[in-house]
């Protein structure tokens, strides 16, 4: 009989919910950022066939494996079916990291019996090995079940009933090991957002100018592509609003390749209109199960 290995959990009363395909590189630091704070861990897994699912095992947390529907989808299957038993939640992706400061500012929050349904705080961004001088307000702690995802095929959003909180502290974000993963994954995101809209899909959250801020920032999306000199005004916006320009090269490099992306996210809209095909016709990928884990 193998031998059972249980989960470093620490005294934070938390339930950590991360989704995953083939995050060996990130799955064994995240999880030792986590052990000895965090009360369990859950992983949705996207039949992964690199060390995954090794790593989680041997790190002793709760794998289940599900087949990829939408970021949206997947989230909320998280979210609803994991057998959470803390009243606190917390959404973390593999290559993000919660330092010292914010651990214990979420030990505070949780045990000073506050009012609000959830909180924010900034998620710190580090690209090509450097920390950016950009720091974004992102939600990712919620009451358990005061929290939905937005059902899209990527770029979820949680959904939150009720107030909303903030918490100092940083969560680093350590955009991919290498500049090669990054562009890999954005030429993934730019087809499925280029997808979602070919084919009407509804966007996070209702464009509204006179909204809140995911409301804004879904009016500024929907109309980007109308914007005269909008690739410059979108990389002058990177790079001297979000704060790039405080990072050097690394910095100047990032707010460029973020207007490549909005570019590319453009042209495959547009091949995608002119020649009706949302590259769905691409060779579905084989799914191959680890029933050492549960499926789903």
């Amino acid at each position: 009989m193998s031998k059972i290995i249980k989960w470093a959990k620490g005294e934070t009363p938390i339930s950590v919910l991360m989704i995953s395909l083939n995050e060996e590189e990130n799955l064994m630091p995240v999880l030792e950022n986590l052990k000895g704070w965090a009360d369990e861990v859950f992983l949705v897994d996207s039949y992964s066939d690199d060390k995954t699912i090794d790593i989680g095992i041997s790190y002793g947390i709760n794998i289940v494996q599900r087949e990829f529907k939408s970021f949206g989808d997947q989230w909320n299957f998280a979210a609803k079916q994991m057998p959470i038993r803390n009243k606190w939640v917390m959404k973390i992706d593999p290559d993000e990291r919660i330092t010292t400061e914010l651990k214990n500012n979420i030990d505070v929050m949780i045990k000073s019996g506050l009012n609000n349904n959830a909180y924010e705080f900034k998620r710190h961004l580090w690209f090509m090995g450097k920390p950016l001088g950009v720091k974004q307000n992102i939600t990712r702690v919620w009451r358990h079940g005061k929290c939905v995802f937005s059902d899209v095929l990527v770029n979820e959003h949680p959904i939150i009933d009720g107030k909303t909180g903030f918490i100092n502290g940083d969560l680093d974000h350590l955009d991919s090991p290498t500049l090669h993963h990054w562009v890999e994954k954005q030429n993934i995101y730019t087809t499925l957002e280029s997808t979602n809209k070919l084919d009407g899909n509804k966007l996070s959250a209702f464009p509204k100018l006179t909204g809140n801020a995911l409301e804004r920032r879904m009016w500024l999306k929907n109309i980007y592509n109308k914007i005269p000199l909008r690739h410059l005004i979108y990389f002058l916006y990177c790079y001297l609003y979000m704060g790039a320009i405080k990072s050097g090269r690394a910095g100047f490099i990032w707010s460029k390749l973020r207007v490549q992306v909005f570019k590319m996210r453009e042209y495959k809209s547009l091949e995608m209109t002119w020649t009706g095909n949302s590259y769905k016709k691409s060779k579905k990928r084989k799914l191959k199960p680890d029933y050492r884990v549960k499926q789903y």
